[in-house]
Order: structure tokens, then sequence, then C-alpha cells
């Protein structure tokens, strides 16, 4: 099977890298802040955290399915976090965007928008897919209305979808943005990348 890698996605004021070990390093500097995990079925607080979930995610890349990259700060080529392309689809033309983090300092600087930009136009300009979908943890109301802000629709919630670390049960609230869609979500995020700017 001809896998197509993760290309390098480039925005105004980041860069999406390939992921790969070489940037173990630069991962584990912005990783270990419990409020990156709070939702999440990973807690990494070590180097082998790190490690560990650098390797799932790329051996999910090198078959295909999945399409991991690092957030990479243009000024002073940062590492600042990490996202992906799940479950790609390419018979349904079909992906999820998930494990997106970024270093809590840079969280409502406007770069996660710049983010799903780039993703988003790769996705339906380039692999021309049909669907993106979005899921997040219940109680993670930030996380939901961001989805919502940039004009993904919320299509319903997965009840006792997984089991937390701690016991807890987790429901799923599945968001998507599907083709007929993307010039509205495009515009919207376009907007947002260019008013969170620095001013010249």
């Amino acid at each position: 099977m001809d896998v197509a890698m993760a290309p390098v996605l480039e925005g105004s004021r980041i860069r999406l890298e390939p992921m790969t070990m070489g940037h173990l390093e630069g991962l584990s500097a912005v990783a270990f802040d419990d409020r990156l995990w709070r939702y999440t079925l990973d807690r990494l607080r070590t180097r082998d955290d790190v490690e560990r979930y650098m390797r799932t995610a790329i051996r999910l890349g090198e078959t295909g399915i999945a399409m991991p990259w690092v957030t990479v700060l243009k000024a002073g080529n940062r590492v600042i976090g990490s996202t992906r392309f799940m479950d790609l689809d390419r018979v349904h033309k079909t992906t999820e965007i998930g494990w997106t983090w970024l270093a809590p300092e840079f969280q409502g600087s406007g770069l996660n928008a710049e983010v799903k930009l780039v993703q988003l136009t790769y996705a339906f300009e380039e692999l021309e897919l049909n669907r993106v979908a979005l899921k997040t943890h219940h109680e993670n109301l930030r996380s939901q209305a961001a989805m919502r802000k940039i004009g993904a629709v919320e299509e319903g919630t997965f009840r006792n979808y997984m089991v937390m670390p701690d016991g807890s049960l987790r429901h799923s609230v599945w968001f998507s943005i599907i083709r007929e869609e993307w010039p509205r979500v495009r515009s919207l995020l376009e907007t947002r990348v260019r008013a969170t700017q620095p001013s010249a």
C-alpha cells in the first residue's frame, strides 16, 4: 500500500511538521502541565511518557490512518504542541482532527485557529475530503465553545464512550465540518487569524 506521509503545513506564525522522534526534546519541554491532559486518556508527566506517546502516533502514521504533526512557532523555531489527523479514510474521504494541544502560554493567542486553518485547508483542498470530525470530553466546555466558534456543527453525544484514567466515564461530544460548509468555515478562520496577528 502506498502510504502518504504527513506533509509540512505552513501558516503565517506556525508550521506543522510531520512528527519524528527528533521532536522528542522539543515536545518534552512543553508537555508537562497537567492542565493539558485533564480531559484526555494520556497523562504525560515524564520524558518516557512523551516518547511512548510519540512512538504510538508515528506508528499509526506509518499505517496511513493517521497524520501526526508537531506545532512549531516560527518565531524562534520553537515546538509548542502537537495535533494529528486520525481515522483517515481515503475511500469515504473522512478524517478526525484530534490530540490537539498547545503549551498553556500559547492558548488564547489565536495560534490554534491558525493550526485548524492549515489542517482544514489541506483536508478539503488537497485531500478533497468530504468530512472532518472533532470530538471532546463532555466537561470540556472550552473546547466545545472553540469548535462552535470556528463553525463546526455539533452532531450529538456518544454516552459512556471512554473510561478515563481516574475511572470516571467520559461522554464524547462530536462536531463536524463538511465540504459544503468549508467556504464559510475558512472565512471565519481567516478572519480570526488576521485579528490575532501582531500589529506591524
